[in-house]
């Protein structure tokens, strides 16, 4: 048995930074202050007040108060629903029953629908009637439903007026520090991974460390809503801060497009190699100006004006090295501007988001028949225990919809709800029912609630179950006025949340969320969709919409263990990125010749014989593929200006299309 733990240096209030223990006394005590008003306002369930506290308990001022307005907005929705559906059918439970599962589901498919504030409203709507009216079933006057909902919302408001107030007393890293410090850090890895992909040699973490890139780059957008709430600054250059991650998330497809012309580029000339290290090294300096980059670059610039592939691949490289320097501008002005500084970058939309609604509506159909199946087993068994089983699936069901992985997270609850029903029986019956003041209890709770936040920040690999003890721990304990000691009730409602967490268990794993494999297919279906629109003369979506959305859905399995399925995910969204961008640079160009616009037509009509929404034709792929090449050879052997930039633009199109070729026909049909 490993005892290290109990080592000195190893205790959790003794290894804590200075950081971890402002956080925990900051919770600890925006938890007890809310425990003791809901008491002094004499709410009858008042360690809601204590959860709510809990849920709002972010590190960031930004994240505190968008969560909090969330919360706010969604205690108050959920508690009008609970009213009108508990206020018209409470006489009739199937009716109830329908209306409440009804609202359930609604609630969990917007939520699937949304991210941010707008799904945590939607969710808290959902299980907040779930907590309201399930209490309310065996009441006799109707004037208690008012009182209770009154109750459960002031509890709420309690806790999250008493997380804002900690958080002005004991106030945490500011988020506009945390978002410049990231934004600076991405900018320089990007350099890192052009090194990585623009090399000779073909490594084997390409593929992982272009998703991981993708992926911090639209984290970062969470840190960005997060500084928009935190202070006026960063409402008022918010317009940057979008601009900027727009801008780098196009370095990577300007990234991987290199790559895919170096692959494609039989030997290229050394000279390229040798200016991609220097302008590296060049750019990773806070004194880079173009002067010394178009030195470099003239060093590699093409010595035969009708070599097609150095001058596509020289000029894309200049396009790298001016857009890494105007995003590092962009920041540098951010940086420096204050409160009345207006920046006015090029108007770019927000990054796009878009949630699969044939998965949310699977969601809103699982939560439906959870809640039916647990009300209509209540109402012909008449459990009296059974509003807290209901309450408790309802919970799981919105809140779970749409993590990665609901199973798993699911059975993590199923654990922490076991260990807290021992744990809460140990000291409501071992020392709460030894106690007749609040001030005594919380003797016992302060550093109890500080040495578990203290391991939620010092144990990454647990950090769920120490988050989700903190928050359902009061729950459990149910400090009510005044206190009720009955140990048959006690029992019989701990049994019933567990109950109900296990019945939601069984719907995930009966109604199960589609697989990754499933997913793929349907996110590589919409790209195909897409970037059809994109050939379309006026198409919907602009270049930049269109290219955020494709890495939001690449983003989309960023965390599955299917490797098949990512992989094809990222091929087919890299693609179809690197093909929207040539068709966007054929439209703008533009010649005297009647013959080269015919060949420019001509390629842009071969990209819609070889994909469709279903997939791709193989046949027309190789077809498509060698008259591109003999394009390209024709306009080469022509030597004129304008021929050679046209076969470089169409080259970079074969060299993207090429990539659909690594797989064979059945292998490739199988994510159509």
């Amino acid at each position: 048995m490993n005892l290290s733990w109990l080592e000195w240096q190893n205790l959790p209030w003794i290894k804590a930074t200075g950081g971890q223990w402002r956080y925990a006394l900051r919770n600890a005590i925006a938890m007890c202050l809310a425990l003791s008003i809901a008491y002094g306002l004499q709410l009858d369930e008042p360690y809601w007040a204590m959860t709510s506290a809990a849920v709002v308990s972010f590190p960031t001022v930004g994240g505190v108060i968008s969560k909090s307005l969330g919360r706010i907005a969604g205690s108050l929705l959920g508690a009008s629903a609970a009213l009108l559906i508990a206020g018209h059918t409470l006489n009739e439970p199937w009716l109830f029953a329908l209306a409440m599962s009804a609202w359930l589901a609604l609630c969990t498919w917007i939520a699937n629908h949304y991210q941010n504030n707008v799904a945590y409203a939607f969710s808290l709507a959902g299980y907040t009637a779930a907590i309201i009216a399930f209490t309310t079933v065996n009441i006799t006057d109707i004037s208690d439903l008012w009182d209770i909902t009154q109750a459960r919302v002031c509890e709420v408001i309690s806790g999250i007026l008493c997380g804002g107030l900690m958080m002005m007393v004991l106030p945490s890293t500011s988020d506009g520090d945390a978002l410049i410090k990231s934004l600076n850090e991405m900018h320089t890895k990007l350099l890192e991974h052009a090194g990585l992909l623009l090399q000779k040699e073909t490594t084997d973490n390409v593929r992982s460390a272009h998703e991981s890139v993708i992926g911090q780059i639209l984290t970062m957008n969470l840190l960005r809503i997060q500084a928009f709430w935190s202070h006026y600054r960063f409402r008022r250059q918010n317009n940057v801060l979008n601009y900027v991650l727009h801008q780098q998330l196009r370095m990577t497809s300007v990234i991987s497009s290199l790559r895919r012309m170096l692959l494609n580029w039989p030997e290229p000339p050394e000279v390229l190699f040798t200016a991609m290290h220097e302008l590296l090294n060049e750019l990773a300096k806070s004194d880079c100006n173009k002067y010394r980059l178009a030195q470099i670059l003239s060093a590699a610039a093409p010595g035969d004006k009708g070599d097609y592939r150095h001058q596509a691949f020289w000029h894309r490289l200049r396009y790298f090295c001016w857009m890494y320097l105007n995003i590092s501008r962009w920041l540098r002005l951010f940086e420096r501007a204050d409160a009345d500084t207006s920046l006015s970058p090029p108007a770019v939309p927000a990054l796009a988001r878009h949630t699969d609604s044939a998965e949310a509506s699977w969601s809103a159909l699982r939560t439906f028949v959870v809640i039916m199946l647990g009300c209509a087993f209540t109402i012909t068994t008449q459990w009296d225990s059974g509003d807290a089983a209901i309450t408790l699936a309802a919970i799981s069901c919105v809140l779970y919809s749409s993590v990665p992985s609901p199973s798993s997270s699911v059975s993590l609850l199923l654990k922490t709800l076991m260990l807290l029903s021992v744990f809460s029986f140990i000291i409501k019956f071992g020392l709460m029912v030894q106690v007749s003041v609040l001030w005594q209890f919380l003797i016992f709770l302060f550093p109890l609630l500080i040495t578990l936040q203290l391991f939620k920040l010092q144990q990454k690999k647990r950090a769920s179950l120490w988050a989700q003890l903190i928050v359902f721990g009061g729950s459990f304990l149910a400090v009510t006025n005044p206190p009720t000691y009955d140990y048959q009730s006690f029992l019989n409602d701990n049994i019933a949340k567990v109950c109900g967490v296990m019945l939601a268990w069984l719907a995930f794993q009966i109604l199960r969320p589609s697989s990754d494999k499933r997913r793929s297919r349907r996110h590589i279906r919409a790209l195909r969709r897409e970037f059809l629109d994109q050939l379309s003369r006026r198409p919907h979506l602009s270049q930049s919409s269109f290219e955020s959305l494709i890495y939001h859905r690449i983003n989309q399995l960023n965390s599955s263990r299917d490797d098949q399925a990512r992989l094809w995910l990222l091929r087919w969204g890299v693609v179809l990125l690197n093909c929207s961008h040539i068709v966007w640079q054929l439209r703008e160009w533009t010649s005297d010749s009647p013959t080269l616009l015919t060949m420019r037509d001509a390629t842009l009509r071969d990209l819609h014989q070889i994909i469709n929404e279903r997939g791709v034709h193989h046949s027309s792929l190789t077809e498509t593929l060698d008259e591109l090449q003999e394009m390209v050879t024709s306009l080469a052997a022509e030597g004129g200006a304008r021929e050679t930039e046209l076969a470089g633009i169409i080259w970079r199109l074969f060299c993207s299309l090429s990539q659909l070729q690594q797989a064979l026909p059945e292998h490739a049909r199988s994510p159509a």
